[in-house]
């Protein structure tokens, strides 16, 4: 589990090339800190990432009220970055 809540402060996302999917070796470095995530469905919000596979990464979404344990496909990320 987090430590806490996420930051109060939602970063300013980076614009990045169009890809097709997210690196699993980009988001690796990201792995117990909060971490911003931009989908491509325009969904956005804090995530506690605890694993990396090779499709998708695992972890803590934050609700707005707690933590729930989520996992996404690298391919619905867009960009994220991590505090």
């Amino acid at each position: 589990m987090p430590p806490g809540p996420p930051p109060s402060q939602i970063p300013v996302e980076t614009q990045s090339a169009s890809v097709m999917a997210v690196d699993p070796g980009s988001i690796r470095g990201c792995l117990f800190r909060y971490t911003y995530i931009w989908q491509n469905n325009r969904q956005s919000y804090w995530f506690y990432p605890t694993f990396v596979g090779r499709r998708s990464v695992s972890g803590y979404r934050w609700t707005g009220w707690g933590w729930v344990y989520f996992g996404v496909d690298l391919r619905r990320i867009r960009s994220f970055t991590c505090v």
